[in-house]
């Protein structure tokens, strides 16, 4: 048996194979009565979608979006929301020379050693191909934290390989963010980044990097002081992305190197606002597993994408050594594409933990 559902209360369960019929999701515990703005998930849909760039996957799927239930008369219900994502550009025969070979990097030997079977087609389950259906479930929950809490997530691409943006505590807008096919704010180090994956490409290798994210708008005290803390929770959803190798948060590992007193964040109280905040954010917006008010800021880092067109020493399923050159279409780098389900992966893990602290209905 496998897990396929994540949260408590905001309950995702995702379903589908990357060269099956339909991949999609199931969420369960959405409350109802949210009037849904259906142009706003496929927007977010076509985010994700391949085949967007040059530097992406060619696979060309649309993308298109069906909620087959739990919404009404554009509403929700209450009920279990279905999203149904068909896929319509599988080349299966394209991975006809991966059905008896493990590829370095990915899981295929793993899963059968598990389950003692698997879906070669493209990587089957374990193909990033599913994360589509858990934006779509992410569009909605956004929808529902910017309308009744005012909260958003700001996620761009801040490195790939050597090349880095410029490190600041200042988010930038969606629209220079989307500017930009890599989804890197700053137009100089964006072209930089393109010119890496091109290089990349061109010698049938690939590229990680790195992602930063801001939650903004978290009231005081969401997450839980012991277990369930905000950070492990973020954790929990973000590591569950293919290919993401760490997530640190605030100045993350450079605080191993510092002095309480050049670490910690003063509490300040604001007698204009009325509100309570800190006079630094290095923290990242989380003190004792709970948000201060401040934005949440993460740092995940992306490994490089297994599977490249370069010569590799692997095993076949009779245990022989042999030398691999993988075809197919894949993403030279993960990144630009990876945006958007970072996004949805804290949308619905920040919708889930507000829910358990009573946030049930909508006035």
């Amino acid at each position: 048996m496998s897990r396929n559902s994540i949260g408590k209360n905001l309950i995702l369960t995702s379903f589908g194979e990357s060269h099956g019929a339909f991949i999609g999701a199931v969420l369960d515990g959405f409350p109802a009565g949210l009037e849904v703005n259906f142009a706003d998930i496929q927007r977010e849909m076509n985010r994700r979608r391949p085949g967007q760039s040059s530097i992406t996957t060619q696979r060309n799927e649309s993308d298109e979006v069906q909620l087959v239930s739990g919404v009404f008369e554009g509403k929700t219900l209450g009920t279990p929301i279905a999203f149904l994502i068909p896929n319509k550009d599988a080349k299966s025969n394209d991975y006809l020379h991966l059905k008896d070979i493990y590829r370095p990097g990915h899981a295929d030997l793993l899963y059968d050693q598990k389950y003692g079977h698997r879906d070669w087609r493209g990587g089957g389950r374990s193909s990033a191909r599913i994360t589509a259906g858990w934006v779509a479930a992410g569009a909605l929950a956004k929808q529902w934290l910017k309308q009744y809490h005012q909260i958003e997530v700001t996620a761009w691409v801040s490195q790939i390989y050597n090349v880095l943006a410029d490190s600041t505590e200042a988010i930038p807008s969606q629209d220079a963010i989307e500017q930009s096919i890599v989804r890197c704010p700053d137009p100089v180090v964006s072209e930089k980044m393109v010119e890496a994956i091109e290089k990349a490409r061109l010698s049938g290798d690939s590229l990680g990097g790195k992602i930063t994210c801001a939650i903004q708008g978290m009231p005081l005290g969401v997450g839980e002081p012991v277990f369930g803390k905000l950070n492990a929770v973020l954790g929990n959803y973000i590591l569950s992305l293919n290919a993401v190798k760490g997530i640190s948060f605030g100045d993350g590992f450079d605080v191993a190197s510092k002095t309480g007193s050049n670490n910690n964040d003063s509490w300040v109280y604001n007698k204009e606002t009325g509100k309570i905040g800190t006079s630094s954010n290095h923290a990242g917006g989380i003190v004792g597993g709970m948000s201060t008010g401040e934005p949440v800021f993460m740092e995940i880092a992306f490994k490089p994408t297994s599977t490249i067109a370069a010569m590799q020493s692997t095993i076949n399923s009779s245990h022989e050594q042999v030398q691999l050159e993988a075809a197919g279409r894949h993403d030279p780098c993960v990144l630009p594409r990876a945006v958007p389900i970072v996004e949805a992966l804290c949308h619905l893990a920040v919708m889930d933990l507000l829910l358990e602290s009573g946030s049930k209905t909508i006035n």
